[in-house]
């Protein structure tokens, strides 16, 4: 059986080094990106079964990279987990077809139910 994968965009390199270990240790697949301009060919070729999205990320931010997810004919069905330091997540996140959200600085407990939620 394949491992489930995680893509996971944040600018902040120690939240991508601690979320992917994390990650990883639980028998995840993890790739990372401090940019979200070219998500469609990342999708493409690491097929992820859920993705973690900052949405205040270089260069065209979360959000516009999700719409850019959900409007793909092949991919619109990956589910996307917002995280921002921002406090009008949730409404960003309902704005662009994101699953769920979490506040940074988020519990990592609470992450990991969340992804497991979310890609099973």
């Amino acid at each position: 059986m394949s491992k489930k994968k995680i893509l996971i965009f944040d600018d902040d390199t120690s939240i991508l080094e601690v979320v992917s270990i994390i990650f990883e240790d639980n028998g995840y697949e993890v790739q990372i990106s401090e940019t979200a301009d070219d998500i469609i060919s990342k999708v493409n070729l690491f097929l992820p079964d859920l993705i973690i999205m900052d949405i205040y990320i270089p260069v065209i931010g979360g959000v516009e990279a999700t719409r850019l997810l959900k409007d793909h004919e092949v991919h619109h069905k990956i589910p996307v987990l917002f995280i921002t330091a921002k406090n009008d997540v949730a409404f960003l996140s309902s704005k662009s077809s994101a699953v769920d959200y979490l506040s940074k600085p988020f519990d990592l407990d609470e992450l990991e139910r969340k992804v497991e939620r979310w890609i099973s």
